[in-house]
């Protein structure tokens, strides 16, 4: 009895174990999370994005004209003679220019509000930085005997000192980048002046040695 007891515990500890794994935990709400965003996702395409889309198709191709865009390979009658795509076979290009759309809209939706998502938290992370480097500096300074008032003015005045330095070696390698191009430039200039007075050169000496060679003729 004991033995099934401890054998039971054991399992159910194992259980315990297994259902607060933190992957676990994260591919469950990965999985809610997610079935939630594919609804929001499709009812932004199909009841917002969608019918613009066709409304504008519709203006353009005329009425329902994307749902009607077939090509017959066989066409079929009923029995008064109307054609009728239950009896034909046909290519549905309407159908598949849907699906294209639906595509389209489904990406181009996603790839907004992941994008957004993205900026939000990557500001967010930024933040956290800059709170988390302040709150390291202010614990160093207040370590130095300052105020916390102190100890952020001073941190405020090291964070512009930082800024302005940055500035300033953004300028020198401005400075110094178009200084660069100025010497190539002159240096290109200077080469094509020497290639072009190199060639005026070889013109002249040809000319000469045509000139001789008329004279002894």
């Amino acid at each position: 009895m004991e033995k099934k007891k401890s054998a039971m515990k054991k399992f159910f500890g194992e259980f315990k174990k297994f259902i607060t794994r933190g992957n676990v935990l994260d591919m469950a709400v990965g999985v809610i999370v997610g079935s939630a965003f594919t609804a929001i996702v499709n009812a932004l395409s199909d009841h917002i994005l969608r019918p613009v889309i066709n409304w504008l198709l519709a203006l353009i191709l005329g009425k329902d004209a994307l749902s009607d865009v077939y090509t017959f390979l066989v066409r079929g009658y009923d029995e008064n003679g109307v054609l009728s795509l239950k009896n034909s076979i046909y290519i549905d290009w309407g159908a598949f220019l849907n699906a294209i759309i639906n595509f389209l809209l489904i990406a181009f939706v996603l790839f907004c509000i992941v994008r957004a998502i993205n900026k939000v938290a990557e500001a967010r992370n930024k933040a956290l930085e800059g709170y988390q480097a302040e709150w390291a500096a202010v614990k160093k300074y207040r370590k130095e005997g300052l105020s916390k008032s102190e100890a952020k003015k001073k941190y405020a005045e090291d964070l512009a000192r930082e800024e302005a330095a940055k500035a300033e070696a953004e300028r020198i390698a401005a400075e110094e980048a178009a200084k660069k191009a100025e010497e190539e430039a002159a240096a290109a200039a200077k080469k094509a002046e020497e290639e072009e007075a190199q060639k005026r050169e070889t013109n002249r000496l040809l000319a000469e040695i045509r000139d001789l060679l008329r004279k002894e003729n």
